[in-house]
């Protein structure tokens, strides 16, 4: 076949799937190496531009814990880690929001708008868009996300904006912001906006039977195979709190959560308006498409 006619090809099999997700609304949990990768980044920001040109809703979370360490090692503060979670004490925190709410969001926004999307920034203090209280004291100041007001971003969204969201969440036990776990926030914002899918960009394939072997892909897990995939080892080590919250954003009506190798340029298009399904999906009963 040759070249064009593959690419119309691909074309026509992307317009079922652009059709069913035209209107919708899709959130995505950036992070990782296609964080840090130019060409990875330039390929999703590429991807989250032609979903928001043909139609679909996308709303864009993000963490930074790579440019975080980085400025805590500029400014001689030492970083430790308590149960895989960073403990955030006050100069942490100031460093968290000034990274995360600035440099990190803003370059992301920048880098939408000159690729040709219409992108806007927001952090999690914006509005009262995450309003959290303190998770446990063992690790300082990481918050528990209480409650969401999604109204910045459907404004947003409603204008014809591509949200981009940064995790540090509004303080309603203390006068202090919290840093929260960038996948969480990512399952609670896209419950409260009734997405119809959640996207968790991550450094592996998705879900493996085998850790050391990429042939064995789970593709579709479904809610209720979760606890006996933890108790199995299958969900093991990171991958329990993520599943974790994929389970409870489809129990709060999220319909689909997909986790996808975000080291794959193009990911997210080839996940979402192809044949081809390449990461693990999460949906709620057997019998359903």
């Amino acid at each position: 076949m040759s070249s064009h006619a593959q690419q119309a090809k691909t074309l026509v099999e992307a317009l079922p799937y652009i059709q069913k997700f035209t209107g919708k609304t899709i959130v995505v949990k950036y992070g990782g190496n296609a964080m840090i990768s130019e060409e990875l980044r330039r390929a999703v920001m590429c991807d989250i531009i032609l979903l928001s040109l043909v139609g679909i809703r996308v709303v864009v979370v993000h963490g930074g814990g790579p440019e975080i360490s980085e400025m805590l090692k500029r400014v001689g503060h030492e970083t430790h880690f308590v149960d895989g979670l960073r403990y955030t004490d006050e100069t942490t925190m100031d460093i968290v929001q000034s990274v995360l709410c600035g440099k990190v969001n803003k370059n992301l926004v920048a880098q939408l708008n000159r690729l040709g999307g219409r992108a806007v920034g927001l952090c999690g203090m914006d509005g009262e868009l995450f309003q959290a209280e303190c998770l446990n004291e063992k690790y300082g100041l990481v918050g528990r996300i209480m409650e969401v007001n999604p109204d910045p971003v459907i404004n947003a969204l409603s204008t014809g904006y591509i949200p981009v969201v940064s995790t540090v969440a509004q303080g309603m036990d203390a006068d202090t912001a919290y840093n929260i776990n960038a996948d969480t926030a990512a399952a609670k914002l896209a419950e409260a906006l009734h997405a119809e899918k959640l996207i968790l960009l991550t450094d592996v394939r998705g879900l493996l039977r085998d850790p050391q072997d990429e042939e064995t892909l789970i593709h579709v897990v479904h809610t209720y195979e979760v606890p006996g995939l933890v108790a199995s080892g299958v969900i093991s080590g990171g991958m329990i709190p993520k599943m974790e919250c994929c389970v409870d954003a489809i129990a709060g009506g999220v319909e689909r959560v997909h986790i996808l190798d975000g080291r794959i340029p193009h990911s997210i298009l080839i996940e979402l308006l192809s044949d081809e399904g390449i990461g693990t999906m999460l949906k709620k009963e057997a019998h359903s498409a």
